[in-house]
Parts: C-alpha cells; structure tokens; sequence
C-alpha cells in the first residue's frame, strides 16, 4: 500500500505521462538517442519543485521532500521506465547517491544535503564502482589520506578512479567512497572542487540518455564535516542496508521496460495480417512471444510489490527478496523487449520502431546495481543459509502454507506451487547430502530456480489475497496468470534442478521420483486454454491505436 496518499501517487503519475506525452514522445526519445545526448532541460523540468518535483518523492518530508516510501517509488519507477530508461536512469542515479546520506548521515548533514538536494533539484551521483573492483566493493582502490592542522583531523584527501558512474559528467553532488585506516567510507565531494574531474561520455548500447561517465580524483580534499556519518569505516554497512531498497527500483525498471515493449507487440498483433489472419488471433505469436512473457512480468510484478509493502512496513532487511526481484524482473523484462523484436520481424530490427531501442535500453538492468549473477549467487547462498539453519523445512512449511491456501483458493495456482516449493528443498537437501555446492555453477544453478518457485509462491498467494491495483487486468485473469506461472516454475525447479543434480554426481537412485515429477506433469493440464484466455485479455487491455 502507498505511503503517499492515494490520490497524490496517482497525481504524480497522471503528471508524469502527461508531460511524457507532451515532451517526451518517440520522435524525440530516438533522436536523443542517435545523439547520445542527456536530456538537461528534461531533468530540470521534472526536478523543478515549481513544475513537477519528482525528485521529492525520494527525499524524507523532513528534509522537504515528499516522502515516498519503497511502493510509491516501485510505481513511479516503473512509469518511467514505460517512457524512457535512460531518462529514469538519471532519476536513479540521484536517488542512489543520495542513499548514504539518508542510511548514514548525521542529523546536520540529512539536513544540509537533503535540505539543498530538495530545494534546489540538483543531480546527485553514486561513486562506488571501480574499473577493477566491480561489484566487489571490499576490493576498491580509491584512498582517503587524513588531513591534520595543529594536530586536528581537518579533513582527507581522495586519490582514485571510478568507473561506470551514472550522472558522472552531469551531478552537482557526489557520493563517494573510499578506503580509510579505519575502512571503507563514504564522503561527499561537490563539483568544481580543486583535483576533481570527469571523463567524456561513455559511448552505450543503449540507455544513451543518460549520463555515464568515469570520474578522476587527484588529491581531492574534503572537509571533515563531509566524512558521512562522522566515522570511519561504515561505508559497506551503509552500502548493504539499503540494496533491498536500490534493487527494488532496478526491479521496477526492469519491470516497466519490458512492459513498454511488450505492449508494442501486442498491438502490432492486431494490426500486422498474416497468412490470411491477425496474427494476434495466432497461437505461435500469443503463445510464444506475448503470453509468457506477460505472465512472467505479472510474477515479477507482485513480488515486487510483496517487498515493497514489507519495506514500508518497517521490515527493511529485504536485501535477499530485493535480489531476486531485482533478478527476475530484469530477466523477464529483457526477455520481453528481445521477444518484441521478434514479434516485430524485419520492423523491429530497425531503429524506427520503438521496440529496437527499449531491448537495448532494459539490458542494462541485468547488469548495473548488480549483474544477474551476483542476484544469482546471493539468493543462492542466503537460501542455502537458511535452508541448513532450518534443517530444510523452509520451503517444506511455505509448501503446506500454500497448500491450505489451495484448499481455499483452488483457481491460484497454489497448489502447483506447493510441489514446486518441495521439490526444491528436495533439490537443496540433495545438493548438501552430495556436497553439491562445491561447483560453484551448481549453486548459481540454485539462485535461478529459488527465483523461480519464490515468484510463483507469491503470485498465487497475491492473486488469491492482493490483486494489484497497478494493472488493466482484473483479479480473475492474474489468477489465471498465476496458475500458468505456477507450472512452468514447477516444471523448471524439478527438471533443472534433476539435471544439475546428476551433472554434479547425485547419488540417489530414485531422486526424479522424490521430486514429484508425476504430479508436477499432470498439474501441466489446463496450461493451453488458460494461455488462450491470457491471450485474449491482452489483445482487450492493449488495444491498436
């Protein structure tokens, strides 16, 4: 549920797609694009208080800003993501650098930088990535030497090189970290300050809106008062607390792009004649292109949601469920942007239609604020923790959840999730007996497949308790999505998970009849017409123009 009343998240989204109507149409968005040009007068318009302001929706109402909490973010992320990735990229980057500040800033400094952030719409950039380090944030380079006059720390200066930095050329604020004795630590630098630069433009695949940029600092001193939080050493703590959070957002993006291409595709169905027919009245395009690609966005979409209200809820220790929203949402959403091209043909190869550009734009979100396969490797091995913690009955005891669930709610899916959900603490059990894990693609392996049965958990449980209230669909038809969902997560827990287990020298006989996979085939019956029905209901939702 918003944080924002109602009526306001509406407001700022009703805002949003009309200037994006007014502003941003495609015309304009492909020629940014040609350009590689960021859009300043964009992002002055949309950080303009006077004007828009949606920029306040990130900052606390304390500090002046509206206080949006994780779903009304999760909402106004996926709308601009629907417009235009690179321009929500800029918003992002804003949003992130301001993170340590907000996680582990005094009070004086929130009030200082938040205040000014706020009032005067500036850009913000989030300086963590390294060109060697990566996603590795333990391994960075970058030094902050302490400064003393007359035996008094007075401030650090900063030598180092970051790399792949989001409003990197463009910010007014950076957030910087950087190794001290005491440990990593974040710190603020303004633009213009003495030894501080910036390369030229990194030339992108796509996303070329935005602003990515490497930044050099030389020497760059910063005054004591600019150390976050006033101590050494917290930067990775403050880092970690807020990826539940950050993913989140990716996830959305994810979620929004991939839709913004598929709802393409489904109109282009109802125009483009083949064969005689439409092909939206054509299994082999509904079935394959558009359908699963609907279903899995669905997924994806109510379990962001799940994490969201979790978060503003007070629990924000969400950074396990953030990976593998992040995961799936991204995945699925670059899945669908590469199966609009396709649904295209010849047209959505070139750069006129829209779907060319978003496919190229939404493939960043599998890699920036994480790859895939550290979302992989981190719902791997916090599972895997918890998993040997409860000595398996963690996903067994969600399974008899959801069964009585079912028993309620038999149209969800449920109850194929629930031999989803067993089959993979089968699979976890299998691979500690055998020690599995020792291949380290085994349990990358595992991160996937606990995204998979954890979405479909979700989504029957939603589609039985929550319906969104973000979608055009009606309660029924995301029941009906669920339920597809449920045996292909189902089917790929126990199938992959039955290979990857022999691959890696299981010793169990008879683990394929363990598994379930009698009634995970069987629980397959009914996936056709139900996939009719979904059909049907995009063609409804998205009508041609």
């Amino acid at each position: 549920m918003t944080t924002l009343d109602t009526d306001t998240l509406e407001m700022v989204l009703t805002t949003l797609r009309d200037y994006a109507d007014r502003q941003l149409k495609p015309e304009f968005l492909r020629e940014l694009d040609e350009r590689d040009e960021f859009p300043h007068e964009v992002l002055k318009d949309l950080y303009d208080p006077e004007k828009f302001g949606l920029h306040l929706i990130f900052i606390p109402e304390e500090f002046g800003g509206l206080g949006g909490g994780a779903y009304d973010i999760y909402r106004v992320s996926e709308q601009m993501a629907r417009i235009d990735l690179g321009v929500a990229t800029g918003v992002l980057a804003t949003f992130l650098g301001t993170d340590p500040i907000v996680v582990g800033g005094t009070d004086e400094q929130k009030a200082l930088w938040m205040g000014r952030i706020a009032e005067e719409g500036l850009l913000v950039a989030y300086g963590a990535t390294e060109p060697q380090a990566g996603s590795d944030l333990g391994s960075l380079t970058t030094r902050a030497t302490p400064v003393y006059e007359d035996g008094q720390l007075t401030g650090y200066k900063i030598s180092g090189r970051k790399q792949w930095i989001s409003n990197g050329g463009v910010a007014t604020l950076y957030t910087i970290l950087a190794n001290t004795e005491g440990g990593p630590t974040w710190f603020v630098v303004e633009r213009g300050a003495p030894g501080f630069s910036w390369g030229k433009p990194e030339d992108k695949h796509g996303i070329r809106a935005s602003n990515t940029a490497a930044l050099f600092l030389d020497e760059v001193f910063v005054p004591v008062e600019n150390l976050v939080g006033g101590v050494e050493g917290q930067g990775l703590a403050q880092a970690q607390a807020v990826f539940g959070y950050t993913r989140l957002m990716v996830a959305a993006f994810g979620l929004g792009g991939g839709w913004s291409a598929l709802e393409r595709a489904i109109q282009y169905g109802q125009t483009r004649i083949q064969g005689g027919a439409l092909l939206a009245t054509k299994q082999a395009y509904t079935h394959k292109l558009l359908v699963p690609n609907a279903v899995r966005l669905e997924a994806a979409r109510a379990y962001i949601e799940w994490v969201a209200e979790n978060i503003d809820a007070g629990d924000p220790g969400q950074q396990t469920e953030g990976a593998v929203a992040k995961y799936f949402a991204t995945e699925s959403g670059n899945k669908a942007a590469e199966d609009a091209i396709q649904a295209h043909g010849g047209y959505g190869y070139t750069k006129e239609y829209m779907v060319e550009k978003v496919k190229r734009d939404v493939r960043i979100t599998c890699i920036y604020e994480g790859t895939s396969e550290i979302m992989e490797w981190t719902i791997a091995r916090d599972r895997w923790q918890l998993h040997l913690k409860t000595r398996g009955a963690y996903y067994n005891d969600w399974a008899a959840k959801l069964e009585q669930l079912a028993r309620a709610n038999p149209d969800t899916g449920a109850a194929t999730t629930a031999l989803a959900l067993r089959a993979l603490a089968v699979v976890l059990e299998r691979c500690r007996i055998d020690r599995l894990t020792r291949n380290q693609h085994i349990l990358f392996r595992l991160g996937e497949l606990i995204a998979w049965a954890e979405t479909a958990a979700i989504f029957s449980e939603r589609a039985a308790t929550h319906p969104s209230h973000a979608v055009p669909f009606s309660p029924e038809t995301l029941r009906i999505m669920a339920r597809i969902h449920a045996r292909e997560a189902a089917l790929k827990v126990a199938t992959d998970g039955l290979r990857w287990c022999i691959s890696a020298g299981q010793t169990d006989p008879n683990l394929a009849g363990s598994l379930g996979l009698p009634a995970i085939y069987q629980a397959q019956a009914g996936q056709i017409e139900d996939m009719n029905i979904v059909a049907e209901r995009l063609n409804a939702a998205f009508p041609a123009e």
